[in-house]
C-alpha cells in the first residue's frame, strides 16, 4: 500500500507520515517513510510518503499512490495525477476542490473546522484526518495507530490527539453508511 498525505507547512503533513509508517511497524509490517517540504516550511508545500507492505520494499520513491490525502488545494493539485485508477482519494473539503472525473473514490471531510470546533485547535486536524482516512482504508490497527498517537505527540496533549483520532474515525464510518 502506497500512501502520500499532501498539504502545507504547518498541517502536521510529516507526522501523519510518521505515525502511519511506525503504526505499520507494530503491526508486523514493512515500512518506509520519506517527506519533502519547501524552504518556507510553514506554508510551503509539503509531502510525507509511506509504504505498508508484507513482503519486502524495493523502491525508495513512490510515483504513484493507492492512497492520496490532501490538505490543500496546492497539494491536490500537484499530487493528483500520481493517484493510481481506483485509488482513494481523502481530502480536507474546505480547502481543496477536486476536478470531476477521478477514477475512484473521493472522501471529503472538513478537517480543520471540526477540529477547531469541536477542540478548539485546528492543529489537530491531523489526527482527525489520520483517524478518517483508516477507517475507510484499513491501512494499520487502530490500537496500533493510537499507541503511535499516544507517543508521538508533546506530553500533555494525548488525550486531545486521541479524541481527534476517534472523531475522524466516526465522521468516516458515518460517511460509508
Amino acid at each position: 500500500m502506497r500512501l502520500r498525505f499532501a498539504g502545507f507547512g504547518g498541517q502536521g503533513v510529516v507526522l501523519c507520515g510518521f505515525i502511519f509508517g511506525k503504526a505499520g511497524m507494530r503491526d508486523g509490517k514493512n515500512t518506509i517513510h520519506t517527506q519533502s517540504y519547501g524552504s518556507a516550511s510553514r506554508g510551503g508545500l509539503t509531502k510525507s510518503d509511506i509504504g505498508i507492505e508484507d513482503g519486502e520494499i524495493y523502491d525508495l520513491v513512490h510515483e504513484e499512490f493507492d492512497v492520496l490525502v490532501t490538505m490543500s488545494q496546492q497539494s491536490y493539485d500537484q499530487y493528483r495525477e500520481g493517484l493510481v485508477s481506483g485509488g482513494k482519494l481523502f481530502y480536507e473539503s474546505d480547502l481543496v476542490q477536486p476536478v470531476p472525473g477521478v477514477d475512484g473514490p473521493m472522501y471529503g471531510v472538513q478537517a480543520t473546522d471540526i477540529a477547531f470546533k469541536t477542540f478548539g485547535r485546528k492543529i489537530i486536524a491531523n489526527m482527525l484526518m489520520i483517524g478518517f482516512v483508516n477507517q475507510i482504508a484499513r491501512l494499520v490497527s487502530p490500537e496500533s495507530l493510537a499507541q503511535t498517537i499516544r507517543e508521538s505527540v508533546p506530553k500533555g496533549t494525548e488525550d486531545t490527539n486521541i479524541a481527534a483520532l476517534e472523531e475522524g474515525m466516526k465522521l468516516a464510518a458515518e460517511q460509508l453508511k
